[in-house]
């Protein structure tokens, strides 16, 4: 078989779809965050990002860019290998407490990414707790999906955020032990969950609870522990999983939960025992940060504004956005053809960069532009953004009416 040919041809089929995925080459520079410079054959291009996941800027703190060289220049670049075969850094420990702390939990445990943790974590609960079944939503995440499909276990899908299907569902799976897996922050909508609802229909049916942070740690509740602290949950879920590598500004992820549960995914998932342990200086970068914003609300504060003054412009010009309650700022396009397009004339002509979001990301007809203001954007960011949205949306209005 000529598999190049198989693999070109699946490659083609995207294209003509709209759906192939083109990566902006960008440069973070320290410092000037949201601003870095595009690469292209013809130089460089001073451009402003406006769907960066470091939605607070912490990747560029300059207390968290200290305590990563630090860590470096003390400990070297890399772990030296997993946990089990090379130790366990005091780094990590120092995070791990942080973490546990954060959330109210006796103990966490780190991973390499947030998809590594909700993959690990749910594929060893579905696979180890016998004759189990596990509750998704059904807008929850690729690696959410991905673990539960690996454990083997039973899998019931609920209506995305609807409490009462859930707890339709859960009535009729019966005495089987059960986990609720749903997130607080939803990424590409950013609707917010009905938490309180269904930790009362979970804990109703005995079920375990297992909480998605990833789009929330950092970003809500009075020292960054998310929608669950925000709201006084912490304590009624039994795992609370999240990332570093978001209003953390680093890179990893982790669950929180009590000592016994820790433990036995420490002890059973090969997705921390055989993977490469984050390096010490991330660990030390991630819990600087960690710490800071458990005590500065400004960040936080600041990003909120920044948020509700994009909302307000954009509505302001009659831009169609999808309304939530979250930081997440969907614009809605409806076509991968015209939002791959506007995306590369916003970046090309206006110094402006939006990703597309495309199908499968989300559903095809829901394509969009997903901005998430950041506290260091300014009052002139916003301006020259909602400049170059207006006229683009006048000059496809226009297009549109002559067609």
């Amino acid at each position: 078989m000529d598999f190049d040919t198989l693999f070109q041809g699946q490659i083609d089929t995207l294209k003509s779809e709209g759906n192939y995925r083109v990566f902006a080459e960008l440069e973070r520079r320290c410092g000037s965050f949201p601003r870095v410079a595009r690469h292209t054959e013809d130089g460089t291009q001073d451009v402003t990002v406006w769907c960066s996941n470091d939605y607070l800027g912490m990747g560029q703190h300059p207390d968290v860019v200290n305590a990563m060289c630090d860590a470096v220049r003390a400990n070297g670049t890399g772990a030296g290998g997993t946990r089990n075969i090379s130790g366990t850094n005091h780094h990590h420990l120092l995070l791990e407490a942080e973490l546990a702390d954060l959330h109210g939990k006796d103990a966490a445990l780190l991973f390499t990414s947030g998809y590594v943790s909700n993959w690990a974590a749910l594929s060893t609960l579905g696979s180890r707790i016998p004759n189990a079944v596990i509750l998704s939503d059904a807008g929850n995440h690729a690696s959410m999906i991905e673990g539960i499909r690996h454990s083997r276990a039973d899998k019931v899908l609920w209506k995305h955020n609807d409490w009462r299907d859930l707890d339709r569902k859960l009535k009729a799976v019966g005495d089987r032990p059960k986990i609720v897996a749903f997130e607080s922050v939803y990424s590409m909508d950013g609707d917010i969950c009905p938490m309180r609802e269904i930790v009362e229909v979970a804990e109703a049916h005995g079920a375990m609870t297992y909480l998605d942070e990833v789009h929330a740690v950092g970003m809500y509740g009075p020292r960054g522990g998310g929608i669950s602290e925000e709201r006084g949950l912490a304590h009624r879920i039994d795992v609370i999983e999240g990332t570093l590598g978001k209003a953390f500004g680093v890179v990893g992820g982790y669950i929180t939960g009590s000592a016994p549960l820790c433990d036995f995914i420490r002890s059973f998932a090969s997705g921390f025992i055989f993977t490469t342990a984050l390096p010490p200086a991330v660990a030390a970068a991630a819990a600087t940060s960690i710490r800071h914003l458990k005590t500065s609300d400004a960040e936080r504060k600041a990003q909120r504004d920044r948020v509700a003054r994009v909302r307000a412009r954009l509505k302001a010009k009659g831009i169609p956005m999808m309304d939530n309650d979250s930081h997440i700022i969907p614009v809605m396009i409806g076509d991968p053809v015209k939002c791959r397009m506007i995306s590369d004339i916003l970046m090309r002509d206006w110094g402006v960069y939006v990703q597309p979001i495309n199908y499968p990301t989300v559903a095809k007809g829901t394509e969009r532009l997903r901005i998430t203001p950041g506290p260091l954007h300014s009052d002139a960011d916003i301006e020259h953004l909602v400049s170059a949205l207006t006229a683009l949306w006048s000059h496809c209005a226009i297009a549109h009416a002559v067609a």
